[in-house]
This record gives C-alpha cells, structure tokens and sequence, in this order.
C-alpha cells in the first residue's frame, strides 16, 4: 500500500466511530447542539456519550443543533495547508446541513492564501453512516495510492450510488424539523404508521413509503436494501441506530440470511442527527445502482 499523498477532512455528521477517525488518520470537524442551555460537541462544548444523549431525549429533552462554522471549517483544512499537505474533504449533506457550505467558503479563502496547494471539497448528499460509507471508499481510494484528484473523481461519480435506508420510532422529531406535518405525526402515532424513507439525489430526506408496525418497517429497509444493492464480496453494509441495538441485530439476522459473509459496521446515529430522527432509528446503508 502506497502512503496517502494528501489528508482527508470529514465533520461529524458522518456518524462514524473515534477509533475509525483516528486508525485511519481523517480530521474530524464537529457539529454541535445545546440542550438544557448546555452546549455539546462542537469546538469546546462538553462531552455526552451517544447512551447518555438518548436516555435524556427519551426523557423529553428538546436539544437544538448547530454547523461546522466557516471557523472551524478553515482551522480543520489550514493545518494540513500549512505543513504543505493537499486535503480533501468529505462533507455533511448541503440538502441537510449548511456545514458543505462552510467548508467550500473556507476552501475558497484558503485557496488564494495557498495557491501551492489542492483543496477539493465534496458535498457528500449523504447523512449518518452513508457519509461514512462514503468516507470508507475515499479511504481505501486514497489508501491504494490514488491522487487527490483521482480520489475526488471517483467520490463524485460514487456518492449517488450510496443508498440510504431508514424508519424512525417516533414521528414528532421529524415533526419539529419540518420533515412531517403535525397532523400526520399525531394520526401516525395513532396507528403505528411507521415511515420508510431514504435520502435523495438532492441529499435531503424523503418519505418512501409507510407501514403498518415495527417490525414490518424494519424488514421493508432490508428488502429495499436488496432491490438497490449493486455490492461484491467487499463491499460493506453500514448500520445506524438511535440506541435500539435489539432492532439492529433483527435487521441483522434478515441480511446475514442472504449474504451470510458480508461484513456489517453498526455504530449510533450521532447526537446531532439524532436530534432530528429520534431515538428508536433505525438507518442502512451500501452501494447500490442508485439510490
């Protein structure tokens, strides 16, 4: 393996694991939120594990989050700049998040401070662990040798094809950030009306379809999962969760049944997303045709 010839930049709606972050040397930029007028995360905001975030949100803590400012944004791309290292960087879905936006003013600035050096900087349209699984091929792009260049082409032709996956437990998170009516929240918590849904080409969330129960929406995510995928033998499936890992291990058991070897990464879906899906989420990734 040749050694990587430029740095990677991601921010922290990724959803990935610390120990992934740092195995794999990504700089990690980090959005935020404040609940109970304590700021969280971000640059200088306390520390919450993902177990302590959920139990306060199943009490009925109402967090509110924030970007990756253009800040912080510069201070994560500049440090590599200035001991002369290109970077790359994989970013939060620009239909979700203005972090993309912060990121490309700061490349913009940047740019004409350094014009030596490369900056590329890629709106991943993807959320969670989709714009982890992103980051994963661009890794492993990066790690075989391939140029910045080369890297950031094939992370543009790819991000379509990451497919995302998800149903939410309860509909008035998505209510409050405008991703459902209040009046669907309320007739679809009457009935258990639990909704399938995906992230788009335009890297915004959308309703696929609703189902009747629990159980019945985690199996659609799997068969949906099957229909879209395009994967080899090592390609992965990527698994978020707002803190429900006996939901996590059901949906499991339905992917190992048809592809027994297929390697499978489960991690939360993080504070920031979580505020907006709620716990109880259940969210799939992979590579497929499209999404």
């Amino acid at each position: 393996m040749e050694k990587r010839n430029f740095d990677i930049v991601t921010d922290s709606g990724c959803d990935m694991p610390a120990e992934y972050l740092e195995q794999h040397g990504v700089s990690c930029a980090k959005l935020g939120f404040t609940m109970n007028n304590i700021n969280y995360e971000g640059e200088g905001g306390e520390h919450i594990t993902e177990k302590e975030f959920y139990a306060k949100l199943r009490a009925g803590s109402m967090p509110t989050t924030y970007q990756v400012t253009g800040e912080m944004a510069r201070q994560h791309i500049e440090k590599s700049l200035k001991v002369g290292r290109d970077v790359l960087v994989v970013a939060f879905s620009g239909g979700l998040s203005g972090t993309a936006g912060s990121f490309i003013v700061a490349a913009r600035q940047l740019s004409e401070e350094y014009p030596d050096r490369k900056i590329r900087v890629i709106d991943s349209l993807c959320a969670s662990m989709g714009q982890g699984l992103l980051l994963h091929y661009v890794v492993k792009k990066a790690d075989e040798g391939a140029s910045i260049d080369e890297t950031y082409e094939y992370a543009e032709t790819l991000k379509l094809k990451i497919c995302h996956h998800f149903t939410v437990d309860n509909l008035f998170h998505l209510k409050r950030g405008g991703r459902v009516s209040t009046a669907s929240a309320i007739i679809g918590s009457m009935l258990k009306i639990k909704p399938v849904m995906h992230v788009d080409n335009e890297g915004k969330l959308t309703v696929l379809s609703k189902v009747m129960g629990r159980k019945k929406s985690l199996a659609t995510l799997v068969e949906n999962l099957f229909a879209s995928a395009d994967m080899d033998e090592t390609d992965p499936i990527f698994i978020s969760h707002g803190d429900c890992i006996e939901d996590v291990e059901y949906v499991k058991g339905l992917i190992l049944q048809r592809l027994p070897n297929v390697e499978i990464y489960v991690h939360y879906v993080g504070t920031v997303i979580g505020t907006h899906s709620g716990a109880g989420t259940v969210a799939l990734f992979n590579k497929g045709k499209q999404r």
